[in-house]
């Protein structure tokens, strides 16, 4: 069973950067898509991105045109880096297929945004 490790998390003025590793202890390949999610406090987990096999990407609205995911088939990562953070970014991240599997998550990664 492959496991996701999620890392990369940290506290980070508005306006900063980071990059959010995924980590899978086997082959992504047979993932048809892989995913960022996030939950904040006192909110629902919702999806942040989604990387298909073949290459295709979307976004939720709220991080369009800041966030990027990608992957690496080898080493079986997938990244989400994220710029132009803003308070309201601030959660925990988790990867996950798309649609998730309950077997798949991780522990997560804190992501604090300062103003």
């Amino acid at each position: 069973q492959v496991q996701l490790v999620e890392s990369g998390g940290g506290l980070v003025q508005t306006g900063g950067s980071l990059r959010l590793s995924c980590a899978a202890s086997g082959s992504i390949r047979t993932f048809n898509a892989m995913a960022w999610y996030r939950q904040a406090p006192g909110k629902q987990r919702e999806l942040v991105a989604t990387m298909t096999s073949g290459g295709i990407t979307s976004y939720a609205d709220s991080v369009k045109g800041r966030f990027t995911i990608s992957r690496d088939n080898v080493p079986n990562t997938v990244y989400l880096r994220m710029n132009s953070l803003k308070p309201e970014d601030t959660a925990v991240y988790y990867c996950n297929t798309n649609p998730p599997s309950s077997k798949l998550w991780g522990q997560g990664t804190q992501v604090t945004v300062s103003s």
